[in-house]
Protein backbone atom coordinates (compact mmCIF):
# COMPACT_ATOMS: atom_id res chain seq x y z
CA UNK A 1 0.00 0.00 0.00
CA UNK A 2 1.35 3.89 -0.67
CA UNK A 3 0.82 6.19 2.32
CA UNK A 4 1.61 9.86 1.96
CA UNK A 5 4.45 9.43 4.74
CA UNK A 6 6.78 6.64 6.17
CA UNK A 7 6.07 8.28 9.58
CA UNK A 8 3.99 10.26 11.25
CA UNK A 9 5.21 12.01 13.99
CA UNK A 10 2.30 13.48 16.65
CA UNK A 11 4.21 16.33 19.28
CA UNK A 12 6.98 18.17 18.18
CA UNK A 13 8.46 18.40 21.76
CA UNK A 14 11.80 17.11 22.41
CA UNK A 15 11.42 13.77 21.44
CA UNK A 16 8.94 13.76 18.74
CA UNK A 17 11.41 16.64 16.70
CA UNK A 18 14.57 14.30 17.24
CA UNK A 19 12.73 11.18 16.03
CA UNK A 20 11.38 13.00 13.07
CA UNK A 21 14.59 15.27 12.21
CA UNK A 22 16.75 12.47 12.38
CA UNK A 23 14.34 9.77 10.25
CA UNK A 24 14.22 12.46 7.72
CA UNK A 25 17.15 13.40 7.15
CA UNK A 26 17.84 9.52 6.39
CA UNK A 27 15.51 9.22 3.54
CA UNK A 28 12.15 8.70 5.26
CA UNK A 29 9.27 11.03 4.03
CA UNK A 30 7.88 12.27 7.67
CA UNK A 31 5.54 14.66 8.83
CA UNK A 32 5.29 16.43 12.29
CA UNK A 33 2.34 17.35 13.74
CA UNK A 34 1.68 20.30 16.77
CA UNK A 35 -0.42 22.92 17.66
CA UNK A 36 1.28 24.64 20.19
CA UNK A 37 5.28 26.46 19.81
CA UNK A 38 7.66 23.85 18.41
CA UNK A 39 9.89 22.39 21.45
CA UNK A 40 7.28 21.24 24.07
CA UNK A 41 7.32 21.72 27.68
CA UNK A 42 11.01 21.90 28.05
CA UNK A 43 11.78 24.59 25.37
CA UNK A 44 8.18 26.46 26.50
CA UNK A 45 6.93 25.61 29.34
CA UNK A 46 9.41 23.31 31.27
CA UNK A 47 13.42 23.54 31.55
CA UNK A 48 14.17 26.38 29.98
CA UNK A 49 12.27 29.06 30.97
CA UNK A 50 12.38 27.34 34.34
CA UNK A 51 16.64 27.66 34.50
CA UNK A 52 16.52 30.87 33.51
CA UNK A 53 14.22 31.93 36.21
CA UNK A 54 16.35 30.02 38.54
CA UNK A 55 19.50 32.31 37.37
CA UNK A 56 17.20 35.49 37.56
CA UNK A 57 16.20 34.23 41.20
CA UNK A 58 19.84 33.66 42.38
CA UNK A 59 21.17 36.69 41.82
CA UNK A 60 19.72 38.39 45.35
CA UNK A 61 22.27 35.57 47.13
CA UNK A 62 24.69 36.61 45.23
CA UNK A 63 24.42 40.35 45.97
CA UNK A 64 24.30 39.26 49.65
CA UNK A 65 27.50 37.97 49.45
CA UNK A 66 29.09 40.45 47.58
CA UNK A 67 29.40 43.10 50.04
CA UNK A 68 31.83 40.21 52.13
CA UNK A 69 34.33 40.29 48.60
CA UNK A 70 34.12 44.59 48.86
CA UNK A 71 31.07 44.98 46.01
CA UNK A 72 29.55 47.95 47.49
CA UNK A 73 25.89 47.00 45.51
CA UNK A 74 23.23 50.00 45.60
CA UNK A 75 19.67 50.20 44.78
CA UNK A 76 19.03 46.72 43.82
CA UNK A 77 15.64 46.66 41.89
CA UNK A 78 14.20 43.73 40.08
CA UNK A 79 12.08 44.24 37.33
CA UNK A 80 9.85 40.92 36.75
CA UNK A 81 8.28 42.47 33.14
CA UNK A 82 12.02 42.77 32.15
CA UNK A 83 12.79 39.31 32.99
CA UNK A 84 9.69 38.08 30.99
CA UNK A 85 10.48 39.64 27.87
CA UNK A 86 13.60 38.70 27.64
CA UNK A 87 12.78 35.04 28.31
CA UNK A 88 10.03 35.10 25.94
CA UNK A 89 12.94 36.23 23.90
CA UNK A 90 15.02 33.57 23.76
CA UNK A 91 11.86 30.65 23.63
CA UNK A 92 10.80 32.75 19.89
CA UNK A 93 14.59 32.01 19.37
CA UNK A 94 14.37 28.91 20.23
CA UNK A 95 11.21 27.83 18.47
CA UNK A 96 12.84 29.07 15.01
CA UNK A 97 16.04 26.62 15.73
CA UNK A 98 13.73 24.11 15.91
CA UNK A 99 11.76 25.14 12.79
CA UNK A 100 14.90 25.56 11.35
CA UNK A 101 16.34 22.08 12.44
CA UNK A 102 12.70 20.18 11.05
CA UNK A 103 12.97 21.93 7.55
CA UNK A 104 16.29 21.32 6.84
CA UNK A 105 15.82 17.55 7.39
CA UNK A 106 13.11 17.77 5.07
CA UNK A 107 10.65 16.98 7.72
CA UNK A 108 7.14 18.56 6.45
CA UNK A 109 5.58 20.59 9.88
CA UNK A 110 1.90 20.79 9.97
CA UNK A 111 0.15 22.84 12.24
CA UNK A 112 -2.95 21.49 14.19
CA UNK A 113 -4.85 18.68 16.99
CA UNK A 114 -4.20 15.32 15.70
CA UNK A 115 -6.48 12.27 15.88
CA UNK A 116 -5.24 9.07 15.25
CA UNK A 117 -8.56 7.20 13.15
CA UNK A 118 -7.15 4.07 12.10
CA UNK A 119 -3.29 1.79 12.25
CA UNK A 120 -1.96 4.22 9.67
CA UNK A 121 -4.33 7.41 9.58
CA UNK A 122 -4.45 10.42 11.04
CA UNK A 123 -6.85 13.70 10.84
CA UNK A 124 -5.93 17.19 11.56
CA UNK A 125 -7.98 20.30 9.92
CA UNK A 126 -10.51 18.24 8.94
CA UNK A 127 -7.85 16.42 6.45
CA UNK A 128 -6.69 12.59 6.47
CA UNK A 129 -3.34 11.86 5.90
CA UNK A 130 -1.69 8.11 5.91
CA UNK A 131 1.27 7.27 7.08
CA UNK A 132 3.19 3.55 7.61
CA UNK A 133 4.36 4.23 10.99
CA UNK A 134 2.58 6.69 13.22
CA UNK A 135 5.01 7.94 16.64
CA UNK A 136 2.56 9.66 19.46
CA UNK A 137 4.82 11.79 21.56
CA UNK A 138 2.67 14.16 22.93
CA UNK A 139 4.53 14.59 26.53
CA UNK A 140 2.39 15.16 29.84
CA UNK A 141 0.27 18.57 31.14
CA UNK A 142 -0.25 19.97 34.55
CA UNK A 143 -2.52 18.01 36.85
CA UNK A 144 -4.80 19.81 38.88
CA UNK A 145 -7.39 18.15 41.69
CA UNK A 146 -10.66 18.29 42.23
CA UNK A 147 -11.37 20.76 45.12
CA UNK A 148 -13.54 24.22 46.10
CA UNK A 149 -12.02 26.76 44.72
CA UNK A 150 -9.18 25.01 42.43
CA UNK A 151 -10.22 26.88 38.75
CA UNK A 152 -8.50 29.94 41.10
CA UNK A 153 -5.43 28.49 40.77
CA UNK A 154 -2.44 28.60 38.45
CA UNK A 155 0.07 25.68 37.05
CA UNK A 156 3.44 25.85 36.16
CA UNK A 157 2.80 26.63 32.39
CA UNK A 158 1.12 29.85 34.06
CA UNK A 159 4.08 30.63 35.77
CA UNK A 160 6.27 31.46 33.36
CA UNK A 161 3.37 34.52 31.84
CA UNK A 162 2.40 36.19 35.00
CA UNK A 163 1.43 39.61 34.35
CA UNK A 164 3.13 40.87 38.03
CA UNK A 165 5.21 39.32 40.51
CA UNK A 166 3.09 37.99 43.28
CA UNK A 167 3.99 39.46 46.75
CA UNK A 168 3.08 36.21 48.50
CA UNK A 169 2.52 32.68 46.92
CA UNK A 170 1.73 29.47 48.32
CA UNK A 171 2.87 26.42 45.67
CA UNK A 172 1.09 23.38 46.50
CA UNK A 173 2.81 19.91 45.84
CA UNK A 174 6.30 17.66 47.06
CA UNK A 175 7.90 17.05 43.75
CA UNK A 176 10.34 18.59 42.14
CA UNK A 177 8.79 21.13 39.90
CA UNK A 178 7.16 22.62 43.36
CA UNK A 179 10.81 22.76 45.13
CA UNK A 180 11.90 24.53 42.14
CA UNK A 181 9.38 27.06 41.78
CA UNK A 182 9.35 27.38 45.56
CA UNK A 183 13.18 28.20 45.26
CA UNK A 184 12.39 30.88 42.32
CA UNK A 185 9.60 32.68 43.74
CA UNK A 186 11.45 33.25 47.33
CA UNK A 187 15.20 34.08 45.32
CA UNK A 188 12.88 37.07 43.60
CA UNK A 189 11.51 38.05 46.99
CA UNK A 190 8.54 36.34 47.56
CA UNK A 191 7.11 35.46 50.39
CA UNK A 192 6.74 31.42 49.82
CA UNK A 193 4.90 28.87 51.40
CA UNK A 194 5.27 25.08 50.74
CA UNK A 195 2.00 23.22 51.29
CA UNK A 196 2.83 19.30 50.79
CA UNK A 197 0.65 16.20 52.09
CA UNK A 198 3.53 14.53 52.79
CA UNK A 199 5.73 14.41 55.69
CA UNK A 200 8.68 15.63 53.75
CA UNK A 201 9.28 16.64 50.21
CA UNK A 202 10.94 14.91 47.08
CA UNK A 203 9.87 11.35 47.94
CA UNK A 204 11.91 9.13 45.89
CA UNK A 205 15.04 10.83 46.32
CA UNK A 206 18.28 9.72 48.59
CA UNK A 207 16.50 10.78 52.36
CA UNK A 208 19.99 12.55 52.58
CA UNK A 209 19.44 15.01 49.73
CA UNK A 210 15.13 15.20 50.89
CA UNK A 211 16.21 16.98 54.15
CA UNK A 212 19.27 18.55 53.86
CA UNK A 213 17.01 20.75 50.77
CA UNK A 214 14.45 20.92 53.52
CA UNK A 215 16.86 22.86 56.24
CA UNK A 216 18.53 24.77 53.13
CA UNK A 217 15.24 25.79 52.62
CA UNK A 218 13.52 26.56 56.05
CA UNK A 219 17.13 28.85 56.21
CA UNK A 220 16.13 30.57 53.48
CA UNK A 221 13.00 31.78 54.17
CA UNK A 222 10.91 29.19 52.46
CA UNK A 223 7.74 28.27 54.75
CA UNK A 224 7.25 24.47 55.02
CA UNK A 225 3.83 22.67 55.64
CA UNK A 226 3.95 19.08 55.50
CA UNK A 227 1.38 16.44 56.20
CA UNK A 228 -1.16 19.44 54.74
CA UNK A 229 -3.85 19.75 52.49
CA UNK A 230 -5.57 22.40 50.68
CA UNK A 231 -9.43 21.86 51.42
CA UNK A 232 -10.58 25.16 49.79
CA UNK A 233 -9.93 27.68 47.78
CA UNK A 234 -11.77 31.51 48.21
CA UNK A 235 -11.44 35.06 47.08
CA UNK A 236 -12.06 37.59 49.34
CA UNK A 237 -12.76 40.21 46.38
CA UNK A 238 -13.91 39.03 43.09
CA UNK A 239 -16.00 40.26 39.87
CA UNK A 240 -19.25 38.94 39.58
CA UNK A 241 -17.62 37.21 36.66
CA UNK A 242 -14.48 35.99 37.99
CA UNK A 243 -13.98 33.06 37.68
CA UNK A 244 -10.47 32.40 37.24
CA UNK A 245 -6.94 33.49 38.82
CA UNK A 246 -6.40 36.99 38.52
CA UNK A 247 -3.94 39.32 39.48
CA UNK A 248 -4.65 42.11 42.22
CA UNK A 249 -7.47 39.16 44.24
CA UNK A 250 -6.47 38.10 47.33
CA UNK A 251 -6.84 34.22 47.47
CA UNK A 252 -7.62 32.42 51.28
CA UNK A 253 -5.99 29.01 50.80
CA UNK A 254 -7.36 27.03 53.77
CA UNK A 255 -5.88 23.92 55.29
CA UNK A 256 -6.59 21.23 57.70
CA UNK A 257 -6.80 21.77 61.25
CA UNK A 258 -7.91 25.05 60.52
CA UNK A 259 -5.13 26.80 58.80
CA UNK A 260 -5.39 29.27 56.69
CA UNK A 261 -2.97 31.27 54.36
CA UNK A 262 -3.62 34.52 52.45
CA UNK A 263 -1.76 35.10 49.30
CA UNK A 264 -1.52 36.93 45.97
CA UNK A 265 -1.07 33.76 43.78
CA UNK A 266 -1.69 29.86 44.56
CA UNK A 267 0.23 27.74 42.01
CA UNK A 268 -0.21 24.19 42.01
CA UNK A 269 2.49 21.42 40.63
CA UNK A 270 0.82 18.20 41.96
CA UNK A 271 1.71 16.07 38.97
CA UNK A 272 1.34 15.64 35.61
CA UNK A 273 -0.86 13.46 33.05
CA UNK A 274 -0.23 12.24 30.08
CA UNK A 275 -1.39 14.38 27.00
CA UNK A 276 -3.76 11.62 24.92
CA UNK A 277 -7.07 13.11 25.24
CA UNK A 278 -7.44 14.82 21.45
CA UNK A 279 -5.87 11.30 20.42
CA UNK A 280 -8.95 9.56 20.48
CA UNK A 281 -6.80 6.21 21.14
CA UNK A 282 -10.12 4.47 21.95
CA UNK A 283 -10.91 4.85 17.96
CA UNK A 284 -8.54 1.47 17.93
CA UNK A 285 -8.43 0.35 21.22
CA UNK A 286 -4.53 1.23 21.82
CA UNK A 287 -4.02 -0.10 25.70
CA UNK A 288 -3.29 2.42 28.08
CA UNK A 289 -2.09 1.77 31.77
CA UNK A 290 -4.68 3.10 34.71
CA UNK A 291 -2.91 6.51 35.18
CA UNK A 292 -3.05 7.02 31.24
CA UNK A 293 0.12 6.50 29.95
CA UNK A 294 0.42 4.64 26.70
CA UNK A 295 1.65 0.58 27.15
CA UNK A 296 4.66 0.11 24.95
CA UNK A 297 7.24 -2.37 24.61
CA UNK A 298 10.96 -2.32 24.97
CA UNK A 299 10.92 -0.76 21.35
CA UNK A 300 8.05 1.60 22.05
CA UNK A 301 5.92 -0.52 20.09
CA UNK A 302 2.12 -0.31 21.11
CA UNK A 303 -0.13 -3.28 20.57
CA UNK A 304 -0.71 -1.81 17.13
CA UNK A 305 2.18 -2.85 15.23
CA UNK A 306 2.33 0.17 13.33
CA UNK A 307 1.54 2.82 16.30
CA UNK A 308 4.81 3.67 18.68
CA UNK A 309 5.26 5.92 21.60
CA UNK A 310 7.78 7.65 23.17
CA UNK A 311 8.53 10.50 25.89
CA UNK A 312 6.43 11.55 28.88
CA UNK A 313 3.63 9.96 27.38
CA UNK A 314 4.59 6.48 27.88
CA UNK A 315 5.96 7.65 32.09
CA UNK A 316 8.98 5.48 31.77
CA UNK A 317 11.53 8.22 32.93
CA UNK A 318 9.98 11.78 32.26
CA UNK A 319 13.39 13.28 31.77
CA UNK A 320 14.09 15.57 28.19
CA UNK A 321 17.73 13.60 27.34
CA UNK A 322 15.35 10.33 27.93
CA UNK A 323 12.76 11.24 25.42
CA UNK A 324 15.70 12.23 22.98
CA UNK A 325 17.30 8.77 23.64
CA UNK A 326 14.54 6.79 22.59
CA UNK A 327 13.55 8.94 19.56
CA UNK A 328 17.38 8.18 18.59
CA UNK A 329 16.62 4.83 19.12
CA UNK A 330 13.72 4.80 16.75
CA UNK A 331 14.73 7.40 14.28
CA UNK A 332 17.14 4.13 13.77
CA UNK A 333 14.69 1.56 13.66
CA UNK A 334 12.84 3.38 11.24
CA UNK A 335 15.86 4.05 8.75
CA UNK A 336 17.28 0.46 9.05
CA UNK A 337 15.14 -1.92 10.65
CA UNK A 338 17.65 -2.57 13.80
CA UNK A 339 16.02 -2.80 17.09
CA UNK A 340 17.95 -0.73 19.68
CA UNK A 341 17.01 -0.19 23.27
CA UNK A 342 17.62 2.77 25.68
CA UNK A 343 19.42 1.79 28.81
CA UNK A 344 17.70 3.18 31.81
CA UNK A 345 20.77 2.62 34.51
CA UNK A 346 22.19 4.98 35.83
CA UNK A 347 20.56 8.54 34.55
CA UNK A 348 22.07 11.53 36.25
CA UNK A 349 19.07 14.02 37.43
CA UNK A 350 19.39 18.12 39.15
CA UNK A 351 16.55 19.31 40.95
CA UNK A 352 17.68 23.37 39.88
CA UNK A 353 16.88 24.13 43.92
CA UNK A 354 18.89 26.75 45.72
CA UNK A 355 21.07 25.57 45.96
CA UNK A 356 21.18 22.81 43.30
CA UNK A 357 20.33 19.15 44.14
CA UNK A 358 21.55 16.62 41.70
CA UNK A 359 22.11 12.48 41.42
CA UNK A 360 23.20 9.59 39.98
CA UNK A 361 22.82 6.16 40.92
CA UNK A 362 20.67 4.43 43.04
CA UNK A 363 19.37 6.04 46.64
CA UNK A 364 20.88 4.89 50.19
CA UNK A 365 17.39 3.45 50.06
CA UNK A 366 17.38 1.68 46.87
CA UNK A 367 21.01 0.42 47.50
CA UNK A 368 19.95 -0.71 50.99
CA UNK A 369 17.36 -2.75 49.64
CA UNK A 370 19.66 -4.30 46.71
CA UNK A 371 23.09 -4.65 48.29
CA UNK A 372 22.15 -5.18 52.32
CA UNK A 373 25.05 -5.46 53.98
CA UNK A 374 27.17 -4.94 51.53
CA UNK A 375 26.83 -1.34 51.57
CA UNK A 376 29.47 1.59 52.51
CA UNK A 377 28.27 5.18 52.81
CA UNK A 378 30.46 7.92 52.45
CA UNK A 379 29.30 11.62 53.38
CA UNK A 380 31.06 14.60 53.45
CA UNK A 381 28.73 18.28 54.52
CA UNK A 382 30.65 21.67 54.48
CA UNK A 383 30.89 24.99 54.05
CA UNK A 384 32.05 26.18 50.95
CA UNK A 385 34.77 28.85 50.56
CA UNK A 386 32.99 31.42 48.84
CA UNK A 387 31.42 31.90 52.09
CA UNK A 388 34.30 32.31 54.09
CA UNK A 389 33.95 36.14 52.70
CA UNK A 390 30.76 36.00 51.34
CA UNK A 391 28.95 35.01 54.51
CA UNK A 392 25.68 32.81 54.63
CA UNK A 393 24.21 29.87 56.54
CA UNK A 394 24.57 27.22 53.05
CA UNK A 395 26.78 24.43 53.31
CA UNK A 396 27.30 21.64 50.59
CA UNK A 397 26.62 18.12 51.16
CA UNK A 398 28.29 14.94 49.15
CA UNK A 399 27.48 11.65 49.38
CA UNK A 400 28.86 8.38 48.20
CA UNK A 401 27.52 4.95 48.27
CA UNK A 402 30.08 1.90 47.49
CA UNK A 403 29.61 -1.68 46.94
CA UNK A 404 31.59 -2.84 49.74
CA UNK A 405 32.86 -6.19 47.80
CA UNK A 406 33.00 -5.17 44.48
CA UNK A 407 34.44 -1.75 45.22
CA UNK A 408 32.19 -0.26 42.85
CA UNK A 409 30.49 3.45 43.45
CA UNK A 410 26.33 2.42 42.87
CA UNK A 411 25.09 5.84 44.06
CA UNK A 412 26.25 9.63 43.92
CA UNK A 413 24.44 12.46 45.06
CA UNK A 414 25.18 16.06 45.95
CA UNK A 415 23.53 19.57 47.48
CA UNK A 416 25.49 22.77 46.67
CA UNK A 417 26.36 24.88 44.05
CA UNK A 418 26.74 24.20 40.36
CA UNK A 419 25.70 20.01 41.27
CA UNK A 420 24.14 19.04 38.47
CA UNK A 421 27.43 20.04 36.44
CA UNK A 422 28.92 18.45 38.62
CA UNK A 423 27.29 15.15 38.60
CA UNK A 424 26.92 14.95 34.93
CA UNK A 425 30.82 14.48 34.46
CA UNK A 426 30.94 11.64 37.49
CA UNK A 427 28.19 9.88 35.95
CA UNK A 428 30.34 9.32 32.91
CA UNK A 429 32.47 7.73 35.77
CA UNK A 430 29.58 5.70 37.40
CA UNK A 431 28.05 4.91 34.17
CA UNK A 432 31.68 3.24 33.52
CA UNK A 433 31.85 1.10 36.48
CA UNK A 434 34.25 3.22 38.43
CA UNK A 435 35.28 1.78 42.16
CA UNK A 436 35.97 3.83 45.15
CA UNK A 437 39.63 3.19 44.21
CA UNK A 438 39.55 5.12 40.96
CA UNK A 439 37.86 7.88 42.82
CA UNK A 440 40.48 7.87 45.27
CA UNK A 441 43.38 7.35 43.14
CA UNK A 442 42.20 10.69 41.07
CA UNK A 443 43.80 13.83 42.06
CA UNK A 444 41.70 16.61 42.70
CA UNK A 445 41.19 20.21 41.14
CA UNK A 446 42.41 22.32 44.05
CA UNK A 447 40.36 24.86 45.38
CA UNK A 448 36.90 23.36 44.45
CA UNK A 449 33.93 21.32 46.17
CA UNK A 450 34.48 18.60 43.04
CA UNK A 451 37.25 17.73 44.54
CA UNK A 452 35.64 16.36 47.75
CA UNK A 453 34.39 13.40 46.27
CA UNK A 454 37.93 12.45 45.31
CA UNK A 455 38.93 13.02 49.33
CA UNK A 456 35.92 10.86 50.91
CA UNK A 457 37.04 8.71 53.75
Amino acid sequence: MKYDFDLFVIGAGSGGVRTARMSASRGLKVAIAEYQALGGTCVNVGCVPKKLFVYASEYGHSFDQAKGFGWDIKGQNFNWETLLKNKNREIERLNAIYQNLLEDSGAQIIKGVASITGENSVVINNKTYTAKNILIATGGKPYIPDFPGNNFVVTSNEAFYLNELPKKIVIVGGGYIAVEFAGIFNGLGVETHLVYRGSLFLKGFDCDVRNKLKEEYENHGVKLHFSNLVESIDVNQCKDDEEKYSPGFKYKVKLGQGKEIEADLVMYATGRTPNTKSLCLDNINIQTNSNGTIVVDKFYKTNIASIYAIGDVIGKVELTPVAIAEGMALSNFFATGERTVVDYTNIPTAIFSQPNSASVGLTEEEASKEFANDLDVYRSHFKPMKQTLGGGVTKVFMKLLVARSTDKVIGCHMVGDYAGEIIQGLAVAIKSGATKQDFDSTIGIHPTAAEEFVTMR
